[in-house]
C-alpha cells in the first residue's frame, strides 16, 4: 500500500460571506432575492453530505442592519446548521448594525462597541475581529482591539488560529474598492506576524481572491447575493446577478486548504460515488490516513535520549 501524501483534514469549515438580507423579503436592486440564494446554498451543501464543524459568515449579513433581516437570516441558517451539526460564527460587516446584530443574533444587550470574540472548535481557535466603522463603509481596527488581539494571540492554540474579519487586508482588482478598503493595515500586520494565525478569512469584495498578509494566507469569499464582474473594462465596476460562490476550508497539520465552490448545477460528465472511490483506491494500493496523522512527507520529531547525571 502507498500512503497518500496527506491524511484526512483535522477540521472542516464552511466559509460564506455577504448575504445582504433585507427585511420583508425585499430584493436587492429590486431583483436579487438574497434570502432565496442563501437557502439554495444550504440545500446544495446538505445534498453534498459534507458536514462542516462550523459555518463562518464574514459580514454584511443584513444589507441595512434591520432586526427583521437578522431574524430572517437566523431562520435560514440555524435550522440548516442544526441539520449539518455545525456551529455558526457570525462576523460584523460594514452594512451591519452592531446593536441589532447583538440583540437578534447573539442575544446580548444592545451596544455599539466592536463585536470581537473567540470560539474554539476542538483545538482550533477562531477569532472574530470587527473591522466595521459605524456610519462608514471602509474598515479599521482600533488600538484597543489590536491590544486585545495581541493578548489573545500571546498563547498559541493547539491547532492554531483562524482569524475571521469582514474587510480583507489585500489589494483590490477594482480601483473603486480602495475607497472602502481596510485602513491602517501596518498596525494589524505588526500584531499578527509571528503568531499562530494560520489563515485569514474575509469577505466584502463580492468576488473570490487570495493573497498573503504578514506571512499569513488570506482567503476572501465572494458573496452569496450578487458578485462583482472582474471582466469589466479596466477602471470600472459592475455588479452582476450571478457567479455566486462559497468556500470550503480544510485544516491540516501543515496547511490550510481553501476551495471555491460555485452555486448552481451544471451537466454532469461522470459520477463516481464514495463506494466506487474506495474500491478504486484499494485497487491502486493507496491509503488515506485518518485525521491527526502526520503527512507522509513529514518525519516525526526526533526524540533525544535523556542523560541522567549522577
Amino acid at each position: 500500500m502507498r500512503t497518500a501524501e496527506y491524511p484526512s483534514p483535522d477540521h472542516f469549515l464552511l466559509h460564506l460571506s455577504d448575504t445582504h438580507l433585507l427585511a420583508r423579503g425585499d430584493r436587492l436592486y429590486d431583483r436579487v432575492d438574497s434570502a432565496a440564494h442563501l437557502a439554495g446554498l444550504f440545500a446544495e451543501v446538505e445534498a453534498s453530505t459534507g458536514r462542516p464543524e462550523a459555518i463562518i459568515i464574514t459580514g454584511d449579513l443584513a444589507d441595512k442592519g434591520e432586526p427583521d433581516a437578522y431574524r430572517m437570516l437566523r431562520s435560514i441558517v440555524e435550522p440548516a446548521a442544526a441539520r449539518l451539526g455545525s456551529r455558526v460564527i457570525w462576523v460584523m460587516g460594514n452594512h451591519d448594525d452592531r446593536s441589532a446584530f447583538r440583540t437578534t443574533l447573539l442575544g446580548e444587550p444592545a451596544s455599539t462597541a466592536p463585536i470581537d470574540h473567540v470560539d474554539f472548535i476542538g483545538g482550533l481557535r477562531v477569532i472574530t475581529l470587527d473591522t466595521s466603522v459605524p456610519g462608514h463603509h471602509y474598515g479599521a481596527v482600533s488600538e484597543a482591539q489590536l491590544a486585545w488581539l495581541g493578548r489573545e494571540l500571546s498563547v498559541p492554540a493547539p491547532d492554531g488560529t483562524i482569524l475571521a474579519m469582514h474587510h480583507p487586508p489585500v489589494p483590490s482588482v477594482l480601483d473603486l474598492a480602495v475607497s472602502v478598503e481596510l485602513r491602517g493595515q501596518a498596525a494589524l500586520a505588526r500584531v499578527l506576524r509571528g503568531t499562530d494565525v494560520r489563515s485569514i478569512l474575509a469577505g466584502h469584495l463580492h468576488y473570490s481572491s487570495t493573497a498573503m498578509f504578514a506571512g499569513i494566507p488570506v482567503s476572501v469569499a465572494s458573496a452569496t447575493c450578487y458578485t462583482q464582474d472582474l471582466n469589466v473594462p479596466v477602471g470600472g465596476t459592475r455588479g452582476q446577478d450571478g457567479a455566486r460562490t462559497f468556500n470550503l476550508v480544510h485544516v491540516y497539520a501543515d496547511t490550510v486548504l481553501h476551495s471555491v465552490v460555485p452555486l448552481g448545477s451544471y451537466p454532469a460528465l461522470e459520477y463516481i460515488d464514495a463506494a466506487e472511490t474506495s474500491r478504486r483506491l484499494a485497487d491502486s494500493g493507496v491509503e488515506i490516513m485518518p485525521a491527526g496523522t502526520l503527512p507522509a512527507f513529514r518525519e516525526p520529531p526526533m526524540t533525544m535520549p535523556i542523560r541522567v547525571l549522577s
